[in-house]
């Protein structure tokens, strides 16, 4: 809205202003760290000790929120790993129900036993990452 009365804008309204525009700003980039076009969504850049592979549920899944990982094991002694960051905008999902891996940001949904978009906004599936059994324990990551 334009000033009309001739006068410059008081010092209050120049703050308001700049006040409102930086947390808009800052909210906008908080959201906007990844995208479809380009969001790191990986998962651990190096080989990581997850825990005892006994914490996996045949035919469920675990996610290592930390790690940034969820593990299913479809079948006895099988294991998938994908990354639990969202191929949105790059949130790490917090939620598992099942088989169904959430992302708190915009309300995506990815299929932990096989990385698939259940529902969206995310429109690619997570990426899959290595993962082994080593003396009991999975081990996630790449060159695994």
């Amino acid at each position: 809205m334009a000033d009309t009365t001739g006068f410059p804008p008081c010092r209050r309204t120049v703050l308001k202003g700049a006040a409102v525009a930086g947390v808009a700003g800052l909210g906008l980039t908080a959201c906007g760290a990844g995208s479809e076009d380009g969001a790191d969504s990986t998962g651990p850049t190096s080989p990581v000790e997850l825990g005892a592979a006994s914490e996996v549920p045949v035919g469920g899944a675990k996610l290592y929120r930390d790690a940034k990982v969820v593990v299913a094991q479809p079948t006895k002694g099988v294991y998938k790993a994908y990354s639990a960051v969202c191929t949105h905008q790059g949130c790490v999902c917090d939620k598992l129900t099942g088989t169904t891996l959430s992302c708190p940001c915009h309300g995506s949904g990815f299929n932990a036993a096989t990385g698939a978009v259940e529902n969206g906004p995310a429109s690619r599936p997570l990426p899959a990452v290595g993962i082994r059994v080593e003396a009991g324990k999975l081990v996630a990551g790449p060159s695994v």
